[in-house]
């Protein structure tokens, strides 16, 4: 069996080793995420389970701690990981995450351009995807988040990951990168990049928007409607509902991972090549006095 290399795909197969991270899970399904050092123990409020116990042995086995607590012992997912790992922002759920790997369609070996970084959940997700003969350029513009991604990615991939680059700062004056195939912006003002972004697309390059409220959601489509060289957006939400499944007692938890974001996905234009002004007959008031962004061209401003 070959093993993935680590530096590009996060995996690790074997027995546990030092310095590799572990989740433990109880029978109330709690986890928590240790990195496995030698001589050192886990506190619990059922006792002490030590680093030792665990080192060498394989994954996917139970332990027993000094108080008789029995717990689960595998390596974290890459789902368990983002939703764990220390945070500066706010991470993208691995719930939007594989929405944008699938609706951007990131595939082994594309040249991404990543703008906010985060924490490094998405980022990734990214790396993951296009491998190492693919290539992730992101943009931070805070330094202490883009060193908690840093730190996040690292230890995910076992190092820096060989398709990764971290610009730090403002990505509207230092995006550089030409013929990329995916742009994903992750900004509270993605309609300020739509014009960097379309010189920075390939033809048939798509661009995936990442916002959190409808006022964000409305300006960003229309500002793509506007430039005239994308797609007609295309705009989805993505919630999860787990259930609750013993015997016959089978229905929704009550708890669910609802609204997150939006995702919004256009696609780049032959460059010069205007994109088909999609037919529609808009609703009473959608572009009315309130509304204060880009209008269609055949939207006339009102009337005062």
């Amino acid at each position: 069996m070959t093993t993935p290399d680590l530096s590009t795909s996060g995996v690790r197969r074997g027995p546990m080793q030092e310095g590799h991270w572990v989740r433990l899970s109880d029978a109330k399904g709690r986890k928590h995420n240790i990195c496995l050092q030698a001589g050192r123990s886990f506190f619990t409020n059922k006792g002490e389970i030590e680093h030792d116990a665990l080192i060498g042995k394989d994954e996917g086995i139970v332990v027993r701690s000094s108080a008789g607590g029995d717990y689960l012992v595998l390596r974290p997912l890459m789902s368990e990981y983002v939703m764990s790992m220390p945070r500066g922002a706010a991470v993208v759920y691995p719930k939007d995450a594989s929405q944008i790997i699938s609706m951007a369609d990131i595939f082994p070996g594309a040249r991404v351009v990543e703008a906010g970084a985060g924490s490094g959940a998405l980022t990734s997700y990214l790396l993951r995807a296009v491998g190492p003969d693919g290539m992730v350029a992101s943009y931070e513009e805070r330094a202490d988040f883009a060193e908690i991604a840093r730190r996040n990615v690292d230890q995910l991939f076992g190092g820096p990951h060989p398709a990764w680059r971290l610009t730090v700062g403002d990505v509207t004056e230092r995006l550089t990168e030409r013929d990329v195939d995916r742009v994903v912006l992750d900004l509270v003002d993605p309609w300020l990049c739509v014009d960097l972004v379309a010189e920075a697309l390939t033809a048939g390059g798509v661009m995936c928007c990442y916002v959190a409220t409808t006022t964000q959601l409305s300006r960003v489509v229309e500002t793509i409607r506007a430039h005239g060289e994308f797609t007609e957006p295309y705009a989805s939400e993505t919630m999860v509902r787990s259930w609750h499944l013993e015997g016959l007692a089978v229905r929704p938890d009550h708890k669910m991972v609802g609204h997150t974001a939006f995702l919004v996905t256009t696609r780049r234009m032959a460059h010069g090549q205007k994109a088909p002004v999609k037919k529609r007959r808009p609703a009473p008031g959608a572009y009315g006095p309130d509304y204060a962004g880009p209008r269609p061209p055949d939207v006339a401003e009102p009337t005062q």
